[in-house]
């Protein structure tokens, strides 16, 4: 008996993997059957239970979780029109084409009354604008115009030009101006995603103080400020990875293509390029790029120039330029990129590639989160590179001009004379047409003679060390040598550098396109030269937009109670009899140039 059971339980034992792969072959066919109820189960767990951390962190504290409240509400939005437009986009279509119908039909008219509409709104808003802020708005608005009409009499095709483009690329430059930089919510959001973002570098602090010891900072440069574009191209890629980037590029693409009438392939490459570069853009619509007309080729070679990426983004951040500010200009040189490409190079060719036809962005390589982050740090290693090598090329250079160019006036009783001096003289008129105080529009056009001829890490870092002698306070001037500007010099300068539109860049973007396409390398060398030049006014567009727009010097005390900023007022008397009042204004929580007043005795006030 014993050696029976002994027997039975051995063969039992035998036969169990088979009961087992049958089980497991039943189970794999259940899920291939029921794959889809079983994926939306597990998306409905994960969801209910993402609600319940929202609804119970709001009911912990409101106001500490307003962010995420608003982040869950745009993403309900978003899944719950994009599931109307999939399921039912046919629908909708068909029930609103008797509108678009009627509108094709009166659209001749209807265009001009609402061009007539948009430009007496804008007309009236500054009459009432300059009664109520000055007229310094005024000079920021004529600068707009002076530089839509110099493009328009520069313009391939003149007689060409479709103006739906342009004029809906100013109008939507105007729309996020008034929102970011005139309303308390647009300026929250946007001062909230710049704290965000800053925080979020600092991240790349950790990866660097472990590589380079805890004395990094030494070096500021080479170990603080290049970590964070390795750092911020790697999130960036892994973004690419699970799609979101290729999301929110063609909503915003689309968003472009609706309002301003123009082909998808330069909606989608215009939006790409608020956040990525100039040669990672032109990768979203590899495939299509042979097939583009000129005009579109143009306008994808003048939004690279217009923007900057989001992997230095952060690099001119960690230098103390505005966050905020570098935001809104990224995203509003967007609109303005593709208004002045389609001014300065209309089409005049027939498109292939329509609204109907569609389009297919590329998606990346990597098979998993880690070789995507691994790609994205080994991607950064030739772009760091070229950042740190062209410094120290065009920083010797500039010396080296600056010295031969002393020593050329010092030839005429004028050493003073040098490549920044130069500069200022041919691009003073741009800058002060912008909007820029008289006194710093020398400085600014400084700056975009070193942006133009060398890059904007050149022009940021100097704008840069004008910011932190402005907040040190002291002495404006001397030797008769400006050591700050105003703070409204300061933002417009922000806006107008914010663009890869420089000669260093020209050369980047043939070469990288030729690569992409090379049976369109003629067309490419041909007009690049043109997109330089209508990038670098887009961005000059978009200081003027700001600076007509931008409430400059406005005191945190003439807003609401709410606000967390004070006027504060510090009395110094011992030595020097002089009273110092130092103000925080509303722009960025910048501080104007410290006020000093000699004293006729030494009085004992404590505000």
């Amino acid at each position: 008996p014993r050696k029976g059971t002994q027997v039975s339980v051995l063969f039992g034992f035998l036969h169990f993997p088979s009961h087992l792969e049958e089980k497991y072959d039943k189970a794999c066919e259940f899920c291939k059957k029921h794959k889809s109820r079983i994926h939306y189960v597990i998306y409905g767990i994960l969801i209910t239970a993402y609600l319940a951390v929202v609804i119970a962190a709001c009911s912990l504290n409101f106001q500490r979780a307003l962010p995420l409240f608003i982040i869950t509400v745009l993403a309900i939005f978003v899944i719950c029109w994009d599931f109307l437009i999939a399921k039912y986009g046919e629908r909708i279509a068909a029930f609103f084409s008797p509108g678009k119908s009627y509108l094709e039909k009166q659209w001749f008219w209807l265009k001009w009354v609402l061009c007539a509409a948009f430009i007496i709104t804008i007309i009236c808003w500054l009459i009432f604008d300059t009664a109520k802020q000055g007229s310094r708005q005024l000079i920021s608005f004529g600068g707009l115009v002076m530089y839509v009409l110099l493009m328009f009499i520069f313009s391939k095709y003149p007689n060409r030009v479709a103006w739906r483009p342009v004029f809906s690329g100013i109008g939507m430059q105007f729309i996020l101006g008034l929102f970011v930089l005139r309303t308390k919510v647009g300026f929250d959001v946007f001062n909230w995603l710049g704290i965000q973002i800053q925080t979020f570098l600092e991240y790349s602090d950790t990866g660097a103080k472990f590589v380079f010891g805890e004395k990094y900072t030494n070096h500021f440069f080479a170990f603080k400020v290049l970590p964070i574009v390795v750092f911020f191209s790697t999130v960036m890629s892994v973004l690419y990875h699970v799609g979101f980037m290729q999301w929110l590029i063609g909503k915003v693409g689309w968003i472009m293509q609706i309002f301003m009438g123009t082909t998808p392939v330069e909606s989608l490459v215009a939006a790409g390029n608020i956040f990525v570069g100039q040669t990672e853009s032109p990768l979203l619509i590899r495939p299509y790029l042979p097939y583009i007309t000129k005009s579109e080729l143009h306008a994808v070679m003048t939004a690279g120039f217009s923007t900057i990426a989001g992997s230095v983004l952060g690099a001119y951040i960690s230098f103390g330029v505005s966050a905020s500010h570098l935001l809104t200009a990224s995203v509003m040189s967007a609109p303005a990129s593709l208004a002045m490409s389609k001014l300065f190079w209309p089409e005049t060719e027939k498109p292939t590639l329509t609204l109907r036809s569609g389009l297919q962005m590329a998606k990346g390589e990597s098979k998993n989160l880690l070789e995507a982050a691994s790609q994205g740090a080994s991607t950064s290693i030739p772009l760091v590179a070229n950042i740190a090598v062209n410094l120290i090329s065009f920083l010797a250079l500039l010396a080296f001009l600056d010295s031969a160019l002393s020593w050329v006036g010092s030839l005429f009783d004028y050493p003073q004379l040098n490549f920044e001096n130069i500069c200022a003289y041919v691009f003073m008129p741009f800058s002060f047409m912008m909007g820029v105080d008289w006194e710093d529009s020398f400085i600014v056009g400084g700056l975009l003679g070193y942006k133009t001829f060398f890059n904007e890490f050149v022009a940021y870092e100097r704008l840069s060390k004008l910011i932190h002698n402005r907040e040190k306070g002291g002495s404006m001037y001397i030797n008769g040598v400006k050591q700050y500007m105003t703070v409204r010099s300061e933002v417009i300068a922000t806006y107008a550098l914010c663009g890869f539109a420089n000669f260093g860049s020209l050369g980047l973007v043939i070469g990288g396109l030729t690569s992409i396409a090379p049976s369109k390398k003629k067309e490419i060398a041909g007009g690049a030269l043109r997109a330089m030049i209508a990038g670098t006014v887009a961005c000059f567009m978009t200081a003027c937009v700001a600076g007509t727009v931008h409430k400059f010097g406005v005191p945190y005390s003439h807003m609401s109670v709410s606000s967390t900023a004070s006027l504060s007022l510090c009395v110094h008397h011992s030595n020097s009899n002089i009273l110092r009042i130092s103000t925080h204004y509303f722009s960025e929580g910048y501080r104007t140039s410290t006020l000093e007043m000699s004293l006729v005795s030494q009085p004992s006030i404590i505000f």
